[in-house]
């Protein structure tokens, strides 16, 4: 396969076929404009330099800065002077799949579930990688692209062994930043992560939740707390406005519908939650990079990538 199996369409990037994964080496000059997509993009600097654009507000960007957005998360390029990038990204089917256990790693976890979505992050994690982390971590970045070339079918234990070993790297580095260590997530808060994201339309409540775990809710809250940096309701506000970004993408349904599906009927709690997450309201954040094939899974593309 010559090009990368994506698409773009109104500010949105997209699988157009069933890649697990795809990695890409891109060089940006110039401006790259706002955009967002479907899925979990991973940004790495090799070389060049630019500015990163996202509602954080505007990042110089160094070699070895890493950039990680959960699906949903709006970011474009500024500036860029021979800004050499690696994107890579999968889809959330292989998130909730293939790496469905990394919940439970106190790395992986992290890195991939809770970071992003703690200490108001809102979707967004940094970290920054030494030369020699730097140059492991694009081996396997190398062998993705490489492997983007071969039938999924043949490939498929390749491509998830070489995507969790960068990730790996990754992780590690995200873990050296933090006081303490990230321990071994408990086994109460992965659980309770599963029920919240398996039914974001229900009405929860903490000592719903508690009660469900076999727990205080106040001890619920301090166990969560201390793995994701948020209590639990919070969390749950996070993830459905991450669902409702993606129906916003990919589905005909109203404004009002969406917010009915992921859990707030109150219209007004969901405006304002959207806009506080995203920067925009959800009308705004439709228009500007609604996609008009929502059967289609959501990456990068190679003119250039976010």
């Amino acid at each position: 396969m010559d090009e990368p199996p994506v698409g773009t369409a109104k500010g949105l990037l997209y699988f157009t076929d069933g890649s697990l994964a795809h990695a890409g080496h891109y060089l940006h000059e110039g401006d790259h404009p706002v955009h967002t997509h479907s899925f979990v993009e991973i940004a790495v600097v090799t070389g060049g330099q630019g500015v990163h654009r996202s509602l954080d507000g505007r990042r110089e960007l160094q070699v070895g800065e890493v950039i990680l957005l959960r699906p949903g998360v709006w970011h474009g390029y500024e500036g860029c002077r021979g800004l050499d990038l690696y994107n890579c990204c999968f889809g959330t089917e292989l998130l909730q799949r293939e790496l469905a256990w990394t919940r439970e790693d106190p790395f992986l976890g992290y890195l991939l579930w809770t970071g992003p979505n703690s200490m108001r992050r809102r979707g967004m994690l940094t970290t920054r990688l030494d030369a020699r982390t730097l140059k492991e971590a694009v081996v396997h970045l190398d062998a993705l692209d490489r492997l983007g070339r071969e039938p999924v079918d043949r490939h498929r234990g390749d491509v998830i062994g070489r995507l969790t070993l960068f990730l790996g790297h990754l992780a590690r580095a995200v873990a050296g930043e933090r006081d303490p260590g990230p321990g071994p997530a408990h086994p109460a808060v992965v659980e309770a992560i599963r029920l919240l994201e398996a039914r974001p339309a229900h009405r929860w409540t903490l000592t719903e939740l508690a009660d469900r775990l076999h727990l205080a809710p106040r001890y619920l809250v301090r166990l969560f707390k201390s793995a994701t940096g948020l209590p639990p309701m919070a969390y749950l506000a996070q993830h459905r406005v991450e669902r409702a970004a993606a129906l916003l993408l990919h589905t005909d349904r109203s404004i009002t519908q969406i917010g009915r599906s992921v859990g707030w009927a109150d219209q007004n709690h969901f405006a304002r939650r959207f806009k506080a997450h995203y920067g925009l309201p959800a009308s705004t954040y439709r228009q500007r990079f609604r996609h008009h094939a929502p059967n289609e899974k959501a990456t990068t593309r190679r003119t250039p990538p976010g």
